[in-house]
């Protein structure tokens, strides 16, 4: 990998959406640009700083992240994991999976009475 790709933070903005399961468009949107700002982003060598803060914060890393980012680092780490099956993993729950399941469904249905109610209240309006 040559320097000038190593420094291209354009590539590595794209890169970073990219192992984050994130398009172009959902990137835009969060950030309040349009699908072809976010390419000319991607396409730029350079960003200013406040852009970069605001990217990194949309991305869910930090400016500091998105500057050092590296595939090689990237890859490495995730290399670096131990499978379960050599016996070096702790897989037991320090919680109760059901009382999780529980925890999502409440969350759930008050979401669903939440909006119930902020649409009749636009009925009755």
């Amino acid at each position: 990998m040559s320097t000038a790709t190593k420094n291209h933070i354009g590539r590595k903005i794209s890169r970073i959406r990219e192992l984050r399961g994130m398009k172009q468009e959902a990137l835009a949107q969060a950030l309040g640009i349009s699908q072809q700002a976010v390419s000319n982003i991607e396409n730029s060598d350079t960003i200013e700083e406040a852009k970069l803060q605001d990217v990194a914060k949309a991305l869910g890393v930090t400016a500091e992240a998105i500057k050092n980012f590296s595939e090689e680092a990237a890859i490495n780490y995730f290399n670096n994991f131990n499978d379960s099956s050599e016996g070096t993993f702790n897989n037991h729950c320090t919680f109760n999976p059901i009382d999780k399941v529980v925890e999502l469904y409440e969350r759930l249905v008050q979401a669903e009475k939440d909006k119930v109610a902020y649409l009749e209240k636009l009925l009755n309006k």
